[in-house]
Formats: C-alpha cells, sequence, structure tokens
C-alpha cells in the first residue's frame, strides 16, 4: 500500500470512528422553549436560543459561496438577515426541512432595485437518505445551493423543538 493510500485509509477509519453529531458543547436540551435561532455563517454554526441562554449549538454547512448574503436566484449565497421558520416539509429529498420566509421585505426590494430574482427555498435540512451514513463528514464543505445543513439526526431534533414562526437571525 502507498503511503498516500495509507494516509487516505486512517483518515477515513479516523472520520468514520469520530462522534456521528460534532455538536459544540452547550447545556443539555431542557424543556425550555426555543424562542429564536441565531446562524453565524463565519463559524459554521446555527445555535437554538430561549432568551438569552444557548440551548444548544449545532455544526453547519452552507450555500457553496458562503461569504456575502444572498443577492439573487443560483447564486448559491446563504442569505443574511432576519427571518422567521414559515413551514415545514416532512418529506424533503434532504430529510426533513424547516422553510426559512427569505427573501423578506429588504430582500425583494434590494433585487428590484437590481432587476434581479432575489431567489427562495431557503431551508434547514439534513443530508438525505442517500447521504446519511455520512453524518458529520458532511460539513467537510460547503454544498449546498444556499440552505442550512444539518445532519438527518440533527434535523430531527431541531423539528421537534423549533415551532412555525420561531425568528432566525443569520449573521456573516
Amino acid at each position: 500500500m502507498t503511503r498516500h493510500r495509507f494516509a487516505l485509509a486512517m483518515f477515513l477509519i479516523a472520520a468514520f470512528l469520530a462522534p456521528a453529531t460534532w455538536a459544540a458543547d452547550a447545556p443539555a436540551i431542557s424543556a425550555r422553549k426555543v424562542d429564536h435561532i441565531l446562524v453565524l455563517k463565519a463559524e459554521r454554526t446555527l445555535q437554538l436560543m430561549s432568551g438569552k441562554d444557548l440551548i444548544k449549538t449545532y455544526k453547519i454547512a452552507l450555500g457553496t459561496q458562503p461569504v456575502g448574503a444572498k443577492q439573487k436566484q443560483g447564486d448559491r449565497k446563504t442569505p443574511e438577515g432576519n427571518y422567521v421558520i414559515n413551514g415545514r416539509n416532512p418529506h424533503s429529498q434532504f430529510h426533513r426541512s424547516l422553510r426559512i420566509s427569505y427573501p423578506n421585505a429588504a430582500d425583494r426590494e434590494r433585487a428590484r432595485k437590481q432587476k434581479v430574482d432575489p431567489g427562495g427555498d431557503i431551508m434547514i435540512h439534513g443530508i438525505g437518505k442517500q447521504f446519511g451514513w455520512l453524518g458529520g463528514l458532511h460539513r467537510q464543505s460547503d454544498w449546498t445551493l444556499g440552505c442550512i445543513a444539518v445532519t438527518n439526526e440533527e434535523i430531527e431534533e431541531i423539528w421537534n423543538l423549533v415551532p412555525n414562526g420561531t425568528p432566525i437571525e443569520i449573521r456573516p
């Protein structure tokens, strides 16, 4: 076995032996109500919050062009701004998904001035049945079309903790 193949094999073994979720340490999830979500794009984290208290942090993957706010349909950027969770799809191709209310009024106005389609269908979602085996490895690169991706197990947890109408702030 060549040195390169050996190194690759060791990396893959280590990756599969790593914990299935790489969520940052946070207080145990309690019966406390999640009242808002904070996404920090630069840190690649999604935080469930109750008031000023952190309930849980998840590591995430973003759109393939993660720097900067979404400007138009097809730019592969994850939006930045204030939105709400305004729907859910239990049968998403990405396991489950929570719809983010992008575009908001400011996004639509900016797109109108630029004479572009602002896009839409921005979600928090899992990675789907066919790639579920990847678990946290999916976060090794940003791969979505502008959505926020977590593991299938994590979207199940988020799905159960976050009701429709929950505010979400997405920061650079």
